[in-house]
């Protein structure tokens, strides 16, 4: 079983490891400040839910129109033109006063340019490290997601307490400025994975070979819906903590953490695909307490518990990549992570228009057994996928690099 050391190794995935690290650390940090003031200037669930979780609703149309880049341009260049926007982008936020309509405007035009970075990272990442070793990478590069969003989430509480929500914006301008020579001085200059037009023509005939496909479905839906209800729980976290948002979100990284973990480097293959099943399950179970009055602290390691789920994402992310070409892992990756994202948006939204009506703990347990129940009924069909794939060859070798 290969290790984490062994991919660190690789200097290519350490710069992408790092260069996703800063951007998160920059992401986090600006999606709490602007909950907060969002929060604080309204007082309304469905808009402080929506500016933190709003701008994932752009990815759907990134990944209508643009994801075919995750495959057909050139990874570094990309990756390095995204970084450059998320920086600028930042920037302004912390340099001008604007209203909170023009921060949530601002915010979802950079998501639709950011739309097909996860495709394009997710696919590099294939052809950094061994095919062996693609969970084992992915998992490493969640853990960095985690540790962020610790910090990210638990800096910003903090340095609210003491700093303007523009001091906080320059220091998440910083950390994403940080990440653009990283990746131009630590990738390679890889050829695209296939010769064609990046295009919405190219891009619609990609995903409409991938939807066709009957194991590609189900996938999808495990990886989305799910999930996305229970980040519609998180979007909840700072209408009912308010400034104790920060410790439920930490806490909740922590998690997940834990679960990329253990479920990327402890457990084969045949153990992730058997126990994601019990994974999606505790997923939703522990945040039913907050269907009662329980202290801020006992709800943190509820949601810590809960967000070890998480991992099942791993597992079934093996599976997509097993049943895709490798001309459309890219893309495939992309388009589960733009749909995963686009339904963390809607349930964001859908949690905080409910959380209006009936108040954040009634949302956010009726979001948990909605979640348990989807669950439920798509047992059957990830079985289906994973008897299927048991006997499918090992993933092709990744395509050479170029200077």
């Amino acid at each position: 079983m290969s290790t984490y050391r062994e991919i660190f190794r690789r200097s290519e995935f350490r710069s992408l490891w790092l260069s996703s690290a800063l951007g998160n650390a920059s992401s986090t940090m600006t999606s709490l400040t602007l909950a907060i003031v969002v929060n604080e200037q309204t007082g309304s669930a469905l808009l402080s839910a929506f500016v933190m979780f709003g701008p994932s609703l752009a990815q759907v149309v990134g990944a209508s129109t643009l994801m075919s880049a995750a495959d057909t341009a050139r990874p570094r260049r990309i990756l390095v033109l995204l970084a450059v926007l998320s920086t600028i982008a930042v920037g302004v936020q912390a340099a001008a006063e604007l209203p909170s309509a023009a921060r949530v405007l601002l915010t979802l035009v950079v998501a639709y340019g950011l739309s097909i970075g996860a495709g394009v990272r997710w696919g590099l990442l294939n052809e950094v490290v061994a095919p062996d070793q693609f969970v084992l990478g992915r998992s490493a590069m969640n853990l960095s997601v985690g540790a962020m969003q610790i910090a990210g989430f638990g800096a910003a509480g903090l340095l609210l307490q003491v700093l303007t929500p523009q001091q906080v914006f320059w220091l998440a301008t910083l950390f994403a400025g940080l990440a653009v020579p990283v990746l131009r001085f630590g990738l390679q200059n890889r050829p695209p994975r296939r010769l064609a037009g990046t295009s919405l023509r190219e891009t619609w005939r990609g995903n409409k070979a991938l939807l066709a496909r009957p194991s590609t479905r189900p996938l999808l839906l495990a990886l989305c819906i799910p999930n996305g209800l229970i980040v519609g729980c998180e979007a909840l976290f700072v209408p009912y903590a308010g400034t104790g948002a920060g410790l439920l979100l930490a806490t909740g990284a922590a998690g997940m953490m834990a679960g990329d973990l253990v479920v990327g480097r402890f457990l084969t293959r045949e153990g992730r695909r058997r126990v994601s099943a019990y994974l999606r399950f505790l997923l939703a179970a522990p945040f039913l307490g907050f269907a009662f009055d329980l202290p801020l602290g006992v709800l943190a390691g509820l949601v810590a518990l809960g967000t070890i789920g998480y991992g099942a994402s791993l597992a079934q992310q093996e599976l997509l990549t097993d049943a895709t070409p490798i001309e459309l892992r890219g893309q495939v990756l992309g388009l589960e992570s733009a749909l995963r994202m686009t339904t963390f948006g809607v349930t964001a939204v859908i949690a905080g228009a409910a959380a209006d009506l009936v108040g954040p703990a009634a949302a956010m347990t009726a979001l948990a057994v909605l979640s348990l129940l989807t669950s439920a009924a798509l047992t059957r069909p990830l079985a289906r996928v994973a008897r299927q794939s048991a006997g499918a060859p090992a993933p092709s070798s990744p395509v050479p690099a170029t200077a």
